[in-house]
């Protein structure tokens, strides 16, 4: 298999980053160009009234200024993007990508734009009620993505 692009996702966690040093180390073996994506999710905000579960009365989501909110997270995200690529991409080629929507949806849309020959992400490692609950962007991207997906786990300290 040659391996001519890789496309790494990065977000503001500690997976994240062990994910990408190990992406880097690897389009370095390759000698491959680096695509970083950073995923920018839709934000829901509630409505006035009161929320069904539990009965008590919540404020509104009207005053949020959804533009102003838009434009934060994707500056949070190039930023990231490039503090990155300044930290571990030395020598090598890197073309940065902010996606709006769902994480692994927007991850394999990404690869499909960047013609990524590997995907690299890295894992929470969630069991139980947190993957339940969180889902996996690991597995989603294992099982939609139609090239390989490299799983980086980062094991916890004791």
């Amino acid at each position: 298999m040659k391996v001519h692009k890789i496309l790494i996702a990065v977000d503001d966690t500690k997976y994240a980053l062990h994910a990408a040093e190990f992406g880097f180390d690897l389009a370095r073996s390759y000698k491959a160009e680096v695509g970083l994506v950073s995923i920018v999710e839709p934000i829901i905000y509630p409505v006035s009234g009161t929320d069904t579960m539990t009965g008590i009365p919540m404020e509104g989501g009207a005053n949020i200024d959804e533009v102003a909110m838009l434009k934060i997270q994707s500056e949070s995200a190039e930023n990231l993007m490039q503090q990155t690529a300044k930290n571990l991409a030395a020598d090598l080629q890197v073309t940065n990508f902010i996606e709006y929507g769902l994480t692994g949806d927007s991850i394999i849309k990404c690869g499909k734009e960047f013609n990524a020959d590997l995907i690299v992400v890295g894992t929470h490692s969630r069991t139980g009620l947190g993957r339940l609950f969180m889902g996996s962007v690991a597995e989603h991207l294992v099982r939609h993505s139609s090239v390989p997906v490299v799983v980086v786990p980062l094991k916890e300290e004791s």
